[in-house]
């Protein structure tokens, strides 16, 4: 075995008995690597990355391969959920010298950290164009031994751009957007949204839910039916398509294809929590009772197959089982019989069960013959229960089971609001066994926070700004759905963290790392919206809804400073501040607080269960706030920068004040 085997991460432990010897990232590696003068080979990837496995068993796993590297180099490898900062910054040398990236990557450095050749995938042998790994490991052997001005020339040309580009903001003058980014952002996405298949772009496609997010705002804004039209589009051919779990819920990573047929069958966390919330706002403004199914079996899902039994959510199912891609997922009209029997043919036509499939002779099944119409009646319900039995037979996807603050945070922040939305009790229950799974397992006695927890080997990694910003959201929301007070409390202890340990003085914004996190070559800045929501949008929304609940001037004034640097830029490219944007939102609409004082859920019901996404509720437990000042048991305050409506007793008179602000 290599060094691998105690760590956190289910990804590097996959790789413990690998031939290679494999350092994990640290000081011993590199240490190495300087005492006998050895390039380092860096490998980044993730435990449900399906390249990531293809290139293991070609290259990590063979004798042949790995004693060239392990001659040659000091070999390290990472897991990019794990480290997004070492992922960060050694992504953007890569995209910089290739044009491109993406996972499994390939990096080759100094022994001081700096990189000089960078790629994504290599076979083993030459194919296509990608030269074999072998072949690349010799000639960078070669270069290092006979040309190394040249390769340290490289090196520090891509190491100053990867510098610059981690101090780049937003550029030009700074000032808080107004209302024509967000009108010109809604009007860009629309005109990019494709009005057949829903979503953005071509393939591969991804879900892009905070684009649909801010679309959703603007309906509930301005009443802008085409915003509406282009989420529900997108919304019902996801839902239907091969990249939604039609028996066991949840969502795969994102389509091949542009139609949502074929997935990339990996189920991560994050993409459960945004897509469960997106749902679950489409259904409390339209109503559609398919968006609450969805909803429903997402969070089914989640509870089900990636909860800790103590209340933490694992990260990730594999793409692959048994070696092949989707297996545990694809269905043949024969295994369909077998299990329903007389009743198959009615589930073969509801899910496009054929002879010929639709990926490589097996069927993924899907409602896209009849995109929409989800809701399933009794016999088809009976018959996905019976299937759903007779695949749990099956060899199941790899789980990935490091908890990781950031993604909990995000599907916290999801459950708590779902639960509020519904009157969902166990949801409600979940969501407070996963907030106190949290402050006990990745809270330091400091405050700090942890990013990565597994049973076997505890929290591990100082917390990152994307880390922190998620569960002061999540513990806001925690504090809105239960009415307690302590979960307020940690929110604003996190938010103390966040400001105090990333903050950029200098140049404003939250850096990846804190002031007391490693030094890599470059200290970055997460900016942009990706597949999940960037540190920086994440602190922002954040600081923005807890400034309101406390009523305490810096969160705002953090969060308006991250919106002067990045808000201009961001009209321009929505869809890469997609999540940016709802804080642009917040602040040019304006946030509405609304305070329930003492015994009246009645009250609390009325605004937990429309969607007011530029509202904050304080109910229960008092905590520090001017929103309790003055105010009377039994009342009702609709409030708008602490100048409120008149108190109300009803929920008639309530609704009556949310509905015409």
């Amino acid at each position: 075995m290599n060094r691998l085997a105690d760590e956190t991460s289910p990804y590097l432990r996959q790789h413990a008995d690998n031939p290679v010897d494999w350092y994990p990232w640290g000081p011993e590696a590199f240490e190495r690597a300087s005492k006998e003068d050895r390039p380092v080979l860096l490998s980044v990837g993730y435990s449900a990355c399906h390249w990531c496995h293809v290139m293991a068993h070609e290259s990590f796993e063979d004798p042949e391969v790995a004693a060239v590297m392990n001659e040659l180099f000091v070999n390290v490898k990472v897991d990019r959920e794990e480290r997004p900062d070492v992922d960060a910054v050694y992504m953007e040398a890569t995209q910089a010298m290739s044009g491109s990236g993406g996972w499994p990557m390939t990096v080759f450095m100094t022994p001081d950290g700096q990189p000089f050749f960078c790629g994504t995938y290599f076979p083993k042998r030459g194919m296509q164009g990608r030269p074999g790994f072998i072949d690349l490991c010799r000639a960078v052997d070669e270069a290092w031994r006979t040309r190394r001005d040249d390769l340290l020339s490289q090196a520090g040309r891509l190491t100053e751009h990867v510098r610059s580009t981690a101090l780049q903001g937003g550029g030009g003058e700074r000032a808080l957007p107004g209302a024509e980014v967000l009108t010109a952002a809604v009007t860009l996405l629309v005109d990019q949204h494709d009005d057949r298949w829903g979503g953005f772009g071509r393939a591969p496609k991804f879900p892009q839910t905070m684009s649909h997010e801010l679309l959703l705002r603007a309906d509930a804004r301005t009443g802008n039916p085409e915003a509406r039209r282009c989420v529900t589009t997108s919304l019902d051919a996801m839902a239907s398509g091969g990249i939604y779990d039609h028996l066991g819920g949840g969502f795969a990573r994102y389509s091949v294809d542009p139609v949502w047929l074929v997935p990339h069958f990996e189920k991560m966390l994050y993409d459960q929590a945004l897509l469960a919330r997106t749902y679950l706002h489409a259904w409390q403004v339209t109503g559609l009772s398919r968006y609450r199914q969805v909803l429903d079996e997402t969070i089914a899902y989640v509870l089900s197959d990636l909860r800790h039994p103590d209340g933490g959510f694992y990260s990730a199912e594999d793409a692959d089982s048994e070696g092949e891609e989707g297996k545990f997922y694809v269905w043949t009209v024969e295994e369909v019989r077998r299990v329903l029997g007389e009743d198959a043919d009615a589930a073969l036509d509801w899910w496009g069960v054929t002879e010929e499939g639709n990926f490589e002779g097996r069927t993924i099944l899907n409602r896209m013959h009849a995109c929409g119409e989800l809701e399933r009646p009794p016999h088809i319900e009976d018959a996905r229960r019976r299937l759903l039995a007779a695949r749990a037979q099956r060899v199941r996807p790899g789980l990935d089971d490091k908890v990781l603050t950031e993604w909990n945070g995000l599907m916290l922040a999801t459950l708590a609001e779902s639960a509020a939305a519904t009157g969902d009790e166990d949801w409600l229950d979940a969501a407070v066994a996963t907030g106190e799974f949290l402050v006990a397992n990745l809270r330091r006695d400091d405050g700090r926070w942890l990013r990565s927890w597994q049973a076997e080997s505890g929290a591990r990694h100082l917390g990152f700004a994307a880390d922190h910003a998620a569960v002061v959201d999540a513990f806001c929301r925690l504090g809105e759905a239960t009415g307690q007070a302590r979960w307020t409390t940690a929110a604003v202890e996190a938010a103390d963290v966040l400001i105090d340990r990333f903050w950029d003085s200098d140049e404003g914004g939250f850096f990846t790392t804190g002031d007391d996190g490693e030094r890599l070559i470059a200290r970055a800045k997460d900016l942009t919206d990706g597949a999940s929501p960037g540190a920086n949008s994440l602190a922002t929304v954040a600081l923005l809804r807890l400034g309101a609940l406390t009523g305490e001037g810096r969160y705002r004034e953090k969060a308006e400073a991250v919106l002067a640097l990045l808000g201009p830029v961001a009209g321009a490219h929505p869809t890469a501040f997609g999540h940016l944007l709802t804080a642009v939102d917040l602040v040019h609409s304006g946030i509405t607080e609304v305070a329930v004082v003492g015994d009246a859920l009645d009250l609390v019901r009325v605004v937990q269960s429309r969607f007011l996404p530029n509202a904050v509720l304080a109910w229960g437990e008092p905590y520090p706030s001017p929103l309790w000042e003055g105010r009377q048991a039994g009342h009702a305050y609709v409030c708008r920068d602490y100048a409120c409506q008149a108190p109300v007793t009803t929920p008639e008179e309530l609704a009556a004040q949310l509905d015409g602000t």
